[in-house]
Order: C-alpha cells, then structure tokens, then sequence
C-alpha cells in the first residue's frame, strides 16, 4: 500500500469516527459518553479487518471526537481523550492481527473498551447522578469498584450490540462490494474482503 493511500485512508476514518461520535453524542447524550454506552461510530472498527491504515485512523478519530469531553467535563475529559484512545488502539490492533477469524477479531474493541473505558469513566462522571439505578434502588456513586463493574458490564454490552449487531454486517456489505479489496490493496496477507471465504 502506497504511503499516500494509508495516510488519505486512515485520514478519512479518523473523520468519520469522530463525526459519527460527536452526532451521537448530540442525539443519544450520555449513551454516547455515559457509563452505558451506544457509540455508533464503534461499528467503524471492522474496518482492521481489510486495512492497517484502521488502527491510526480509529486511534486518532477517538482521539478527537473524545476531546470533546473537555467541553463537557474540563480538564478530566483529558483521561478519556487518552486512555479512551489507547482503548481503541488496542482493541483494532486485536482486530487487525486475527482478521482472518473476523468474529474473534471483533472482540478486540468489545473487550478492550471493557477494561479500559469504565476504569476512568467514575472519576469524569462523579456527581452526574449516572450510577443511581433508582428502579433497582441502586446508588454506586462513591464505590468504585462497584462502578467499575457496572461500568464493565454495561460498556461491554453496549460495545458488543454495536461492534457485532452494525459492525459485522457492515463488514459483510464491505467484503461483497468489492470495497474490502480496494482498502486492503496492497496489504501482504489475506484480509477480509480480499479475497474468497
């Protein structure tokens, strides 16, 4: 792959993750940035599976569009901007090195935002009111490892719904137009969409 092509394409998935993030943070509010969270931009990670150009292109288009916490929240949006970021990275990092098995590889981004994401996410949300569950007359606020696994089980869920329910037909409609062969020209290796499965 040409040194142009990577940097045009990782250029255009950073776009669309960090428009795709901020208009779903405009619509869904705090399921875009919440301790529950619907990011339709995450389905975007299936593309590690067909180009590298994917893993910067994710990483900084996380990077942006979680720089909009700063807005939100000040300064302690800045541990979304980078622990969020560094979530991302691992996770397409995942998805590129096992795209030959696409269902496996898409459980880089569930699971590494899992760990990571809810692990911060208290100290930017504290006081917002996000972890009282007064249907269940649950009030987490103030026990972080409660928080922690609340936030680990509502991320992963919400990053699962997303990355397999959006993500994985998107992959399908990527590999049957033909698309998945343009983005992955070039790349040693078979990638989904590069060839006959």
């Amino acid at each position: 792959m040409r040194r142009s092509t990577y940097i045009a394409q990782a250029g255009v998935i950073a776009a669309l993750y960090a428009v795709f993030t901020l208009v779903a943070v405009q619509f869904l509010g705090y399921l875009g940035w919440g301790p529950i969270q619907l990011r339709v931009s995450e389905s975007l990670t299936v593309l590690a599976l067909v180009t590298p150009a994917a893993l910067p292109g994710l990483t900084i288009g996380t990077a942006v569009a979680n720089g909009f916490m700063l807005t939100q929240v000040g300064p302690i949006g800045l541990l979304d901007m980078v622990f969020g970021s560094v979530a991302t990275l691992i996770g397409v990092a995942w998805t590129w090195r096992m795209r030959e098995r696409p269902v496996l590889a898409l459980a880089g981004p569930v699971l590494s935002n899992a760990v990571i994401v809810p692990a911060y996410l208290p100290f930017i949300l504290a006081g917002l009111g996000l972890y009282k569950i007064p249907v269940l007359g649950l009030d987490l606020e103030g026990s972080w490892p409660a928080m922690y696994a609340f936030g680990f089980v509502t991320v992963c869920i919400g990053q699962a719904v997303v990355v397999y329910g959006m993500g994985l037909p998107l992959s399908i409609a990527v590999r049957r137009s033909g698309l998945g062969r343009t983005l992955g020209a070039g790349v040693e290796g078979r990638a989904v969409g590069g060839g006959d499965e």
